[in-house]
């Protein structure tokens, strides 16, 4: 379901195609990136009109809406002359903004789940369909550019985008839709937020979302020092292209094991712990890059860990979203793209710091900075999270041993 935004956020639009096929009409990078950017701006602003999908019809209704329509538009926009006119450009942000009704109703629907088991196996799916999707229509799209129109690609696009969002008719229907007025229901609203937002449990939580662990922000990088690690073009195109998006895909549905196998182990751990594990995994795959020898079997062993713990990453932080805002209730679709949007941030300052990493210490700082980073404030986080804890459970074991010198009879 998740399959129409991995198609064109992570497809398009980050992954390249768009991009490639700008070059092939004359734009340069600067122009691209200007285009690229502006289509970007949906996916961290996407909450100001998100909570449409927790009201009037159902999710699963609002997911084929944005699905659909956003394909169409991207259909129209390829059958203008040229992708950078005003008529193009209009549609194809159109249809960025159709597209994150996708992500908010998923959102929702996840959050209806009500086993944790069933909760991460669906992050897991939700990763992989964004990053397999999205490396598939890239690679599609850019290899038929040179054999069909501009205006058959865009039929193309429009199908791979529009046509997975009809998977939603198998899913279960929404089990509630608000009860009573519109006015009843943006108050049922505002009491969930307050449950979930304004209360210490919700504090670990948010100083979560803007941790800087598996990000990911390296994978656009990688590529501009993968010369100084005397690795080919060609070779660059596959290992960060088609194949990345795969091993990302891969390590989202890794990701779906995880239950069974704490379980197996007799560990029960909230999801946030599991997440800053896996981040630290992330951090020891950037180490490879930082610390080995510069050539090719370093980048290439080095990157393809990196990519596989990102996809795995990626899905742990959509289980601790997950968590963090238990049952769907009516706002689930809302708070879903508030949180999911917050954890966009440490992308963002993530890239600059690699970026001042890369510049500051050479091609070694690049990875070596993210995992530096990475590593001290993921251990810091689990160091508090764990003293936090065994306060908790000291001050819980001192209030029943009170209680039960209280309770227990005095023997004759």
């Amino acid at each position: 379901m998740i399959a129409p935004t991995g198609a064109l956020a992570n497809g398009v639009v980050q992954g390249g195609a768009l991009a490639y096929l700008l070059s092939t009409q004359g734009v340069g990078s600067g122009g691209q990136s200007h285009l690229l950017a502006l289509l970007g701006i949906p996916t961290w602003l996407y909450f100001v009109w998100s909570p449409v999908t927790d009201f009037f019809v159902r999710r699963r209704t609002w997911l084929l809406i944005g699905g659909v329509s956003a394909g169409a538009m991207i259909a129209a926009a390829f059958h203008e002359q040229h992708l950078t006119s005003r008529s193009a450009v209009a549609l194809m942000l159109l249809s960025a903004c159709l597209v994150q009704l996708v992500v908010s109703s998923c959102g929702g629907i996840m959050a209806e789940l009500h086993s944790d088991k069933t909760r991460k196996r669906a992050s897991g799916f939700y990763q992989a369909g964004l990053a397999g999707f999205g490396s598939l229509s890239a690679w599609v799209l850019v290899y038929e550019s040179s054999r069909v129109s501009q205006g058959t690609l865009g039929w193309y696009a429009g199908a791979m985008i529009a046509l997975p969002s009809l998977s939603v008719l198998a899913a279960p229907a929404q089990q509630t839709l608000g009860n009573g007025s519109f006015r009843e229901s943006l108050r049922n609203v505002g009491v969930e937020f307050k449950h979930t937002f304004w209360a210490r449990r919700a504090v670990p939580y948010m100083l979560y979302m803007l941790l800087p662990g598996c990000t990911g922000a390296a994978v656009g990088l990688l590529p501009g020092v993968a010369a100084q690690y005397r690795v080919s073009g060609d070779s660059v195109a596959w290992i960060n292209g088609l194949a990345g998006g795969l091993l990302l895909a891969a390590g989202a549905l890794s990701f779906a094991a995880v239950p069974s196998l704490l379980r197996a182990m007799r560990i029960n751990v909230s999801a946030m712990v599991v997440a800053n594990v896996l981040y630290l995994i992330n951090c020891a795959a950037l180490a490879i890059l930082w610390l080995g020898h510069l050539d090719g079997r370093t980048y290439l062993i080095g990157t393809m860990l990196y990519l596989f713990t990102v996809g795995t990453g990626n899905a742990a932080f959509t289980a601790v979203i997950l968590e963090f805002i238990g049952d769907a209730g009516e706002s689930g679709s809302t708070r879903y793209s508030l949180i999911n949007s917050l954890g966009n941030a440490a992308v963002q300052y993530m890239i600059l710091a690699d970026g001042w990493g890369a510049d500051r210490f050479g091609v070694r700082g690049l990875a070596g900075t993210e995992c530096v980073v990475g590593t001290v404030a993921c251990s810091a986080f689990l160091a508090w999270l764990w003293f936090r804890s065994r306060r908790a459970s000291g001050t819980k074991g001192e209030r029943e041993g009170r209680g039960g010198r209280k309770g227990t009879p005095r023997m004759p």
